[in-house]
Protein backbone atom coordinates (compact mmCIF):
# COMPACT_ATOMS: atom_id res chain seq x y z
CA UNK A 1 0.00 0.00 0.00
CA UNK A 2 1.11 3.54 -0.74
CA UNK A 3 1.70 6.05 2.05
CA UNK A 4 -0.66 9.04 2.16
CA UNK A 5 0.77 12.47 1.41
CA UNK A 6 2.43 14.33 4.30
CA UNK A 7 5.20 16.87 4.83
CA UNK A 8 8.29 15.38 6.51
CA UNK A 9 10.41 17.52 8.84
CA UNK A 10 13.97 16.71 9.95
CA UNK A 11 15.03 18.82 12.98
CA UNK A 12 18.55 18.11 14.24
CA UNK A 13 18.52 19.86 17.61
CA UNK A 14 15.96 19.86 20.41
CA UNK A 15 15.36 23.67 20.37
CA UNK A 16 14.75 23.47 16.60
CA UNK A 17 12.25 20.63 17.12
CA UNK A 18 10.36 22.51 19.84
CA UNK A 19 10.17 25.67 17.73
CA UNK A 20 8.82 23.58 14.84
CA UNK A 21 6.11 22.21 17.15
CA UNK A 22 5.13 25.74 18.18
CA UNK A 23 4.92 26.86 14.56
CA UNK A 24 2.81 23.92 13.41
CA UNK A 25 0.46 24.31 16.37
CA UNK A 26 0.08 28.04 15.72
CA UNK A 27 -0.86 27.23 12.11
CA UNK A 28 -3.45 24.69 13.27
CA UNK A 29 -1.61 21.72 11.73
CA UNK A 30 -1.72 18.28 13.35
CA UNK A 31 1.46 16.23 13.37
CA UNK A 32 3.01 12.98 14.53
CA UNK A 33 6.54 12.10 15.59
CA UNK A 34 8.45 9.26 13.93
CA UNK A 35 11.79 7.69 14.88
CA UNK A 36 12.34 4.20 13.42
CA UNK A 37 8.93 4.23 11.73
CA UNK A 38 8.18 0.57 12.46
CA UNK A 39 4.81 1.42 14.04
CA UNK A 40 3.78 4.78 12.56
CA UNK A 41 4.39 4.03 8.88
CA UNK A 42 2.41 0.75 8.69
CA UNK A 43 -0.51 2.55 10.35
CA UNK A 44 -0.24 5.37 7.83
CA UNK A 45 -0.31 2.87 4.96
CA UNK A 46 -3.60 1.56 6.37
CA UNK A 47 -4.90 5.16 6.63
CA UNK A 48 -5.09 4.87 10.42
CA UNK A 49 -5.33 8.45 11.68
CA UNK A 50 -2.58 9.92 9.43
CA UNK A 51 -1.50 13.52 9.97
CA UNK A 52 -0.49 16.09 7.39
CA UNK A 53 2.92 16.64 8.99
CA UNK A 54 5.42 14.09 10.30
CA UNK A 55 8.38 15.16 12.45
CA UNK A 56 11.31 12.76 12.21
CA UNK A 57 13.54 12.28 15.27
CA UNK A 58 16.10 10.27 13.30
CA UNK A 59 18.58 13.14 12.96
CA UNK A 60 18.04 14.63 16.40
CA UNK A 61 21.36 15.05 18.20
CA UNK A 62 21.84 13.11 21.45
CA UNK A 63 19.36 11.07 23.49
CA UNK A 64 20.78 7.75 22.29
CA UNK A 65 22.98 6.89 25.27
CA UNK A 66 22.82 3.49 26.99
CA UNK A 67 24.09 3.56 30.56
CA UNK A 68 23.33 1.52 33.66
CA UNK A 69 20.70 3.91 35.01
CA UNK A 70 20.00 6.10 31.98
CA UNK A 71 18.79 5.17 28.48
CA UNK A 72 18.09 7.69 25.74
CA UNK A 73 14.75 7.50 23.98
CA UNK A 74 16.52 7.40 20.61
CA UNK A 75 18.64 4.39 21.59
CA UNK A 76 18.04 1.54 19.20
CA UNK A 77 16.38 -1.61 20.50
CA UNK A 78 19.14 -3.65 18.83
CA UNK A 79 21.70 -1.88 21.01
CA UNK A 80 19.71 -2.69 24.15
CA UNK A 81 19.53 -6.32 23.10
CA UNK A 82 23.32 -6.56 22.83
CA UNK A 83 24.31 -4.31 25.73
CA UNK A 84 26.65 -6.05 28.18
CA UNK A 85 26.09 -3.27 30.73
CA UNK A 86 22.34 -3.77 30.74
CA UNK A 87 22.74 -7.55 30.60
CA UNK A 88 24.75 -7.44 33.82
CA UNK A 89 22.41 -5.14 35.74
CA UNK A 90 18.97 -5.59 34.13
CA UNK A 91 18.82 -8.94 32.27
CA UNK A 92 15.02 -8.73 32.05
CA UNK A 93 15.35 -5.58 29.97
CA UNK A 94 17.74 -7.31 27.57
CA UNK A 95 15.39 -10.32 27.34
CA UNK A 96 12.50 -8.02 26.43
CA UNK A 97 14.57 -6.17 23.81
CA UNK A 98 15.70 -9.44 22.21
CA UNK A 99 12.09 -10.60 21.94
CA UNK A 100 10.96 -7.59 19.89
CA UNK A 101 10.07 -8.15 16.23
CA UNK A 102 13.06 -9.20 14.08
CA UNK A 103 16.73 -8.16 13.75
CA UNK A 104 15.88 -5.76 10.94
CA UNK A 105 13.13 -4.03 12.91
CA UNK A 106 15.23 -3.94 16.10
CA UNK A 107 17.87 -2.05 14.10
CA UNK A 108 15.24 0.55 13.22
CA UNK A 109 13.07 0.70 16.35
CA UNK A 110 13.89 2.92 19.32
CA UNK A 111 13.29 2.75 23.06
CA UNK A 112 10.98 5.77 23.01
CA UNK A 113 9.07 4.35 20.06
CA UNK A 114 8.48 1.06 21.84
CA UNK A 115 7.29 2.82 24.99
CA UNK A 116 4.89 4.90 22.88
CA UNK A 117 3.56 2.15 20.61
CA UNK A 118 0.04 2.63 19.36
CA UNK A 119 -2.49 0.20 20.81
CA UNK A 120 -3.59 -2.77 18.68
CA UNK A 121 -6.93 -4.41 17.97
CA UNK A 122 -8.60 -6.75 15.46
CA UNK A 123 -10.95 -3.95 14.47
CA UNK A 124 -8.29 -1.24 14.14
CA UNK A 125 -5.18 -2.77 12.57
CA UNK A 126 -6.78 -3.47 9.22
CA UNK A 127 -6.88 -1.88 5.80
CA UNK A 128 -9.28 0.98 5.14
CA UNK A 129 -11.28 -1.34 2.85
CA UNK A 130 -11.69 -3.94 5.64
CA UNK A 131 -12.69 -1.34 8.21
CA UNK A 132 -15.21 0.26 5.88
CA UNK A 133 -16.85 -3.10 5.15
CA UNK A 134 -17.02 -4.04 8.85
CA UNK A 135 -17.93 -0.62 10.18
CA UNK A 136 -15.40 1.83 11.59
CA UNK A 137 -14.44 1.67 15.27
CA UNK A 138 -14.09 4.38 17.91
CA UNK A 139 -10.31 4.58 17.42
CA UNK A 140 -10.51 5.38 13.70
CA UNK A 141 -13.44 7.09 11.96
CA UNK A 142 -16.24 5.46 13.99
CA UNK A 143 -18.33 6.25 17.06
CA UNK A 144 -18.36 2.98 19.05
CA UNK A 145 -15.73 0.66 20.48
CA UNK A 146 -16.32 -2.72 18.85
CA UNK A 147 -14.60 -4.67 21.66
CA UNK A 148 -16.67 -3.31 24.56
CA UNK A 149 -19.53 -1.49 22.80
CA UNK A 150 -19.75 2.08 24.13
CA UNK A 151 -18.66 5.52 22.96
CA UNK A 152 -16.18 6.72 25.61
CA UNK A 153 -13.16 4.41 26.00
CA UNK A 154 -11.18 2.50 23.37
CA UNK A 155 -10.25 -1.01 24.52
CA UNK A 156 -7.47 -1.60 22.00
CA UNK A 157 -4.55 -3.37 23.69
CA UNK A 158 -1.15 -1.94 24.55
CA UNK A 159 1.52 -4.26 23.12
CA UNK A 160 4.96 -2.88 23.92
CA UNK A 161 7.63 -5.19 25.38
CA UNK A 162 9.92 -2.76 27.20
CA UNK A 163 7.32 -0.96 29.34
CA UNK A 164 6.57 -3.82 31.79
CA UNK A 165 10.27 -4.27 32.59
CA UNK A 166 10.74 -0.54 33.13
CA UNK A 167 7.64 -0.58 35.35
CA UNK A 168 9.09 -3.20 37.69
CA UNK A 169 12.30 -1.14 37.76
CA UNK A 170 10.28 1.89 38.90
CA UNK A 171 11.70 3.91 36.00
CA UNK A 172 11.20 7.65 35.46
CA UNK A 173 10.52 9.18 32.05
CA UNK A 174 11.92 12.57 31.00
CA UNK A 175 9.79 14.55 28.53
CA UNK A 176 10.26 17.79 26.60
CA UNK A 177 7.82 20.07 24.82
CA UNK A 178 7.33 23.73 23.93
CA UNK A 179 6.35 24.37 27.57
CA UNK A 180 9.65 22.98 28.87
CA UNK A 181 11.02 19.73 30.26
CA UNK A 182 9.44 17.58 32.97
CA UNK A 183 9.71 14.12 34.50
CA UNK A 184 7.15 11.57 35.63
CA UNK A 185 7.21 7.99 36.92
CA UNK A 186 6.49 5.60 34.06
CA UNK A 187 3.71 4.16 36.24
CA UNK A 188 1.86 7.47 35.78
CA UNK A 189 2.59 7.87 32.06
CA UNK A 190 -0.08 5.59 30.57
CA UNK A 191 -3.77 6.53 30.38
CA UNK A 192 -6.41 3.79 30.22
CA UNK A 193 -7.78 4.65 26.81
CA UNK A 194 -6.60 3.11 23.55
CA UNK A 195 -6.95 6.49 21.84
CA UNK A 196 -5.38 8.93 24.30
CA UNK A 197 -2.85 6.33 25.58
CA UNK A 198 -0.42 8.63 27.39
CA UNK A 199 -0.48 11.44 29.93
CA UNK A 200 1.64 13.67 27.74
CA UNK A 201 0.83 16.51 25.40
CA UNK A 202 0.75 15.79 21.65
CA UNK A 203 3.76 18.10 21.13
CA UNK A 204 5.91 16.47 23.84
CA UNK A 205 8.58 13.88 23.08
CA UNK A 206 10.36 11.36 25.28
CA UNK A 207 13.99 12.27 25.96
CA UNK A 208 15.23 9.43 28.15
CA UNK A 209 14.20 6.91 30.75
CA UNK A 210 16.01 6.67 34.09
CA UNK A 211 16.23 3.72 36.47
CA UNK A 212 16.59 4.72 40.14
CA UNK A 213 19.45 3.35 42.22
CA UNK A 214 16.86 1.90 44.62
CA UNK A 215 16.08 -0.72 41.97
CA UNK A 216 19.66 -1.98 41.84
CA UNK A 217 19.98 -5.57 43.01
CA UNK A 218 16.60 -6.63 41.65
CA UNK A 219 16.58 -9.93 39.80
CA UNK A 220 14.57 -9.32 36.63
CA UNK A 221 13.06 -11.38 33.83
CA UNK A 222 10.51 -11.23 31.02
CA UNK A 223 8.31 -13.81 29.27
CA UNK A 224 6.24 -13.26 26.13
CA UNK A 225 3.35 -15.05 24.40
CA UNK A 226 3.08 -14.63 20.61
CA UNK A 227 2.07 -16.61 17.56
CA UNK A 228 5.58 -16.73 16.06
CA UNK A 229 9.07 -16.25 17.49
CA UNK A 230 9.71 -13.21 15.29
CA UNK A 231 7.77 -10.17 14.06
CA UNK A 232 4.90 -10.62 16.52
CA UNK A 233 3.67 -8.23 19.19
CA UNK A 234 3.05 -9.74 22.63
CA UNK A 235 -0.49 -10.95 23.16
CA UNK A 236 0.61 -11.48 26.75
CA UNK A 237 3.87 -10.48 28.37
CA UNK A 238 4.94 -10.67 32.02
CA UNK A 239 7.90 -8.92 33.63
CA UNK A 240 9.08 -9.59 37.17
CA UNK A 241 11.60 -8.15 39.60
CA UNK A 242 12.38 -9.49 43.08
CA UNK A 243 14.96 -9.76 45.81
CA UNK A 244 15.77 -12.76 47.99
CA UNK A 245 16.88 -12.07 51.56
CA UNK A 246 16.86 -14.09 54.78
CA UNK A 247 15.33 -17.10 53.06
CA UNK A 248 12.33 -15.26 51.65
CA UNK A 249 11.35 -13.24 48.58
CA UNK A 250 11.19 -9.52 49.25
CA UNK A 251 10.11 -6.59 47.10
CA UNK A 252 8.29 -8.66 44.49
CA UNK A 253 7.22 -6.58 41.49
CA UNK A 254 5.15 -7.80 38.53
CA UNK A 255 3.95 -5.97 35.41
CA UNK A 256 1.92 -7.20 32.43
CA UNK A 257 1.62 -6.11 28.80
CA UNK A 258 -0.66 -7.27 26.00
CA UNK A 259 -3.72 -7.56 28.23
CA UNK A 260 -5.44 -4.18 28.48
CA UNK A 261 -5.19 -0.65 27.09
CA UNK A 262 -2.07 0.08 29.18
CA UNK A 263 0.79 -1.96 30.65
CA UNK A 264 -0.20 -2.70 34.23
CA UNK A 265 2.01 -2.83 37.31
CA UNK A 266 0.78 -5.12 40.09
CA UNK A 267 3.30 -4.34 42.84
CA UNK A 268 3.50 -7.08 45.43
CA UNK A 269 0.21 -8.68 44.28
CA UNK A 270 -1.04 -8.29 47.87
CA UNK A 271 0.98 -11.35 48.85
CA UNK A 272 2.56 -9.63 51.83
CA UNK A 273 6.24 -9.45 52.70
CA UNK A 274 8.35 -12.58 52.94
CA UNK A 275 7.11 -15.01 50.27
CA UNK A 276 8.66 -18.49 50.46
CA UNK A 277 11.09 -18.98 47.52
CA UNK A 278 9.69 -22.28 46.26
CA UNK A 279 6.61 -23.97 44.84
CA UNK A 280 4.33 -22.42 47.45
CA UNK A 281 5.41 -18.90 46.54
CA UNK A 282 5.26 -19.64 42.80
CA UNK A 283 1.70 -20.94 43.08
CA UNK A 284 0.72 -17.85 45.08
CA UNK A 285 2.05 -15.62 42.30
CA UNK A 286 0.20 -17.65 39.69
CA UNK A 287 -3.11 -17.46 41.58
CA UNK A 288 -2.74 -13.73 42.10
CA UNK A 289 -2.13 -13.08 38.39
CA UNK A 290 -5.09 -15.25 37.39
CA UNK A 291 -7.22 -13.14 39.70
CA UNK A 292 -5.89 -9.74 38.63
CA UNK A 293 -5.25 -9.97 34.87
CA UNK A 294 -8.08 -9.11 32.49
CA UNK A 295 -8.08 -9.81 28.76
CA UNK A 296 -10.42 -8.97 25.88
CA UNK A 297 -11.30 -10.58 22.57
CA UNK A 298 -9.40 -8.09 20.42
CA UNK A 299 -6.04 -9.73 19.56
CA UNK A 300 -4.93 -13.27 18.54
CA UNK A 301 -5.44 -16.12 21.06
CA UNK A 302 -8.57 -16.46 23.21
CA UNK A 303 -8.81 -14.19 26.28
CA UNK A 304 -8.93 -17.15 28.71
CA UNK A 305 -5.77 -18.69 27.27
CA UNK A 306 -3.88 -15.41 27.46
CA UNK A 307 -4.90 -14.90 31.07
CA UNK A 308 -3.90 -18.48 31.93
CA UNK A 309 -0.50 -17.89 30.33
CA UNK A 310 -0.01 -14.80 32.50
CA UNK A 311 -0.28 -17.09 35.51
CA UNK A 312 2.10 -19.64 34.01
CA UNK A 313 4.64 -16.99 33.07
CA UNK A 314 4.47 -15.54 36.58
CA UNK A 315 5.05 -18.94 38.10
CA UNK A 316 7.97 -19.70 35.75
CA UNK A 317 9.62 -16.32 36.30
CA UNK A 318 9.33 -16.65 40.07
CA UNK A 319 11.02 -20.05 40.11
CA UNK A 320 13.72 -18.91 37.69
CA UNK A 321 14.58 -15.70 39.53
CA UNK A 322 14.64 -17.13 43.06
CA UNK A 323 17.19 -19.71 41.96
CA UNK A 324 19.33 -17.27 39.93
Amino acid sequence: MILPAFELHHPTRLPELLELCRTLRAEGRDFDFVAGGTDVLPNYKNRLNPKGDLISLARLEGFDEIETNRIGARARIADLATSSVLGEHWPGLVEAARSIASPTLRNLGTVGGNLCLDTRCHYFNQSEFWRRSKGYCLKADGEDCLVVPQKKICYATYSGDLAPVFLVLDAVLDLAGPQGERSMPLREFYAFDGIRRFRKEPDEICLRIRIPKESEGLRTGYRKLRARDVLEYPVMGVAMGLRVAEGAVRDLRVAVTGSEAIPLHYGDLDLGNGIPPGEEGAEAVKRALLEWVKTYRNVPFPPGYRRAMAGEFGRELFMTLVSA
